[in-house]
């Protein structure tokens, strides 16, 4: 485990929730309060605080995220809310860099349990900071073997999966049958936009027949176009989907029914898979029609000369 400081780098968790109200709606949701000590900072090293302090042991004092503050009423540097029949004073606004920890209200864990009649020093969760990545399954292997501990081991991140496996899943259902609809409509749009062409420019076709030019390579030509149709249309939705980097929405967290503010990221992984589906799909729309004026007869194409 590695050492701090002011000793080993473990922290001694634990979680409520209290119900505030929404500042869209006015309607009450949850939001988790997480009983901590100071040396929380050391061990979740990507919170930082941005506004006010953190709160002082012994002080009925919160510290809340960036997320929660911009969601819930009552929650500005400075204001006092009731949690579990006690006053609270916001003394500090922290980030946590987009995580869940972003949607979390952070107590002094000492008067947070009594104050929800629960036993002075219990603890839901222990986060410990390894030295390296490689002692996590010799930890994991001693705990399991001790029958003291009633514990299961865990990586920060394997339990955020975990936890979030419910919200991931409705998403991508969601997100995947929305690009299938768009997708068929863009096939569509393309193959009529091609098809025209292709009547548009009969003669035009005929023409290059007639100058000695395969069918293959009249194919290649306006599946090309369709192509570059399709590329200018996906940079121009790339174009117009940054605006939406970084912006905030919330939902609910089916794992602990608490409010769980999120940020959107378009990242450009994610840009370069839209673009690549927009060419695909204009492939789609544009093969069908480049076959048609591949087979195109010529003479019936020149006699409108």
């Amino acid at each position: 485990m590695a050492k701090g400081a002011s000793g080993p780098l473990a922290s001694a968790e634990v979680v409520v929730l209290a119900a505030l109200p929404l500042k869209k709606s006015g309607t009450d949701a949850n939001v988790q309060v997480r009983g901590v000590t100071p040396r929380a900072l050391e061990v979740h090293d990507n919170v930082r605080v941005t506004a006010g302090r953190f709160f002082q042991p012994g002080l009925f004092e919160l510290a809340v995220g960036r997320n929660a503050t911009s969601s819930y009423s009552g929650l500005d540097l400075g204001d006092s809310i009731k949690l579990g029949g006690s006053s609270w004073t916001v003394v500090g606004i922290f980030d946590a860099g987009g995580s869940a920890l972003d949607s979390e209200i952070w107590a002094d864990a000492d008067l947070l349990n009594p104050t929800y009649q629960r036993p002075k020093g219990i603890a839901q969760t222990v986060v410990a900071r390894l030295t390296s990545e490689a002692t996590f399954d010799a930890l994991k292997a001693r705990v399991e073997k001790d029958p003291r501990l009633r514990a299961r081991p865990e990586r920060e991140t394997e339990y955020y999966a975990r936890v979030s496996q419910g919200m991931t899943q409705l998403i991508t259902v969601l997100g995947s049958m929305v690009a299938v609809v768009m997708g068929v409509g863009a096939v569509f749009a393309a193959l009529n936009t091609m098809y025209s062409a292709v009547a548009e420019r009969a003669r035009e076709v005929a023409t290059l027949r007639a100058l000695g030019f395969g069918g293959g390579s009249i194919v290649l030509s306006f599946t090309l176009e369709s192509l570059f149709i399709a590329l200018v249309g996906a940079l121009l939705g790339c174009a117009a989907v940054l605006p939406v980097n970084g912006l905030t929405t919330s939902t609910l967290n089916f794992q602990t029914f608490s409010h769980l503010a999120f940020a959107f990221r378009v990242t450009p992984p994610l840009l370069g898979v839209g673009i690549l589906f927009a060419l695909l799909m204009g492939v789609a729309g544009g093969v069908p029609p480049a076959l048609r004026a591949a087979r195109m007869s010529i003479t019936a194409a020149l006699r409108d000369l």
